[in-house]
């Protein structure tokens, strides 16, 4: 297939752009390297079968030549970048995923989105299935992340119905490993690089509060097994595997024999105090669930993040 990859230039999008690499796929990588790094994507620019194109996809996207699939990735998706560029997420969300909902349209392809478990909010129904439809605040701060998304699958679905378009909605749980930014403030590289440079881990309340932590490797394979279905979505793709942020940063400190102490600070506005995906519906069709535990995905991360801190 010929794939276009908005946000390709990211900690997942490149991923993905490797992964349809890998099994043959010829991929055009969208992205205006806001969150995204050229060095993520730097050795399949010299490749074959591989166009990068900087461009905000919140303006109007043009691709040359035939396209079998958009995949949205583009998006601030840590808490520290949508609440530094709050306008820009709700863009991103809104006219970036109208934009290549129409590019989809023009060429005949079929569109993917990756949205996220943030649109359950701070969930009333544990653990999270895709027929609850959330409990968003959406006048807080992380609501321009929230909102972009739950009307970016609006969008996606109203494209669906109305123009007949084929399409795919992937819910997206916390997702870790290799190529993450040090600083892009989720918990996994915050705990990973303070344990590693010997700082304190910054718990945010009293660490009670739990998440589902996927691996990257797992994640990807989670996409293309929805991509390449019949299902039109939403889907849990994560690992319902759930882990208090407490149970986190202790196994973060053992895996890096880290003397970091732990430091407490007051938990965030809306911070969710429960996240962790029903997967039964991936299971039954696509029969897909994550392969890499916790303790072995945290190994491979550090082991990347120890390597990178080194070299810079």
């Amino acid at each position: 297939m010929r794939v276009a990859v908005s946000g390709g230039g990211g900690f997942l999008g490149s991923h993905l752009c490797r992964a349809l690499r890998r099994r043959g796929d010829e991929v055009v990588c969208i992205d205006n390297l806001v969150t995204g790094e050229e060095s993520n994507i730097a050795d399949l620019m010299t490749g074959p079968g591989f166009t990068f194109l900087l461009h905000n996809v919140s303006e109007h996207v043009e691709v040359d030549g035939p396209l079998d699939a958009v995949m949205h990735l583009a998006s601030p998706a840590s808490v520290v970048d949508y609440l530094d560029l709050p306008i820009q997420t709700l863009k991103v969300g809104s006219l970036g995923t109208h934009n290549l909902l129409g590019l989809s349209r023009v060429k005949g392809a079929r569109f993917f989105l990756a949205s996220t478990s943030e649109i359950y909010g701070e969930p009333l129904v544990h653990p999270q299935v895709e027929t609850y439809w959330g409990n968003v605040n959406p006048v807080g701060p992380r609501g321009v992340y929230d909102e972009a998304k739950r009307f970016a699958e609006a969008i996606t679905m109203a494209y669906h119905r109305e123009h007949g378009l084929d399409v795919r909605i992937a819910r997206i749980f916390n997702v870790y490993g290799e190529r993450m930014r040090p600083n892009d403030g989720r918990v996994v590289s915050n705990f990973i690089v303070q344990a590693l440079e010997g700082q304190p881990l910054t718990i945010y309340g009293d660490g009670s509060q739990t998440r589902s932590f996927c691996y990257v490797e797992d994640e990807i394979r989670g996409f293309l097994a929805l991509l390449d279905s019949s299902y039109v979505g939403p889907v849990n793709i994560g690992n319902p595997d759930e882990f208090t942020i407490a149970e986190l940063a202790n196994l973060v400190i053992e895996l890096t024999a880290s003397k970091s102490p732990i430091e407490y600070r007051p938990l965030p506005v809306d911070d969710p105090t429960q996240r962790q995906p029903d997967i039964s519906l991936a299971r039954e069709i696509l029969g897909w669930e994550p392969r890499i535990a916790l303790r072995e995905g945290l190994s491979r991360t550090i082991e990347w993040f120890r390597a990178r801190i080194a070299l810079s």
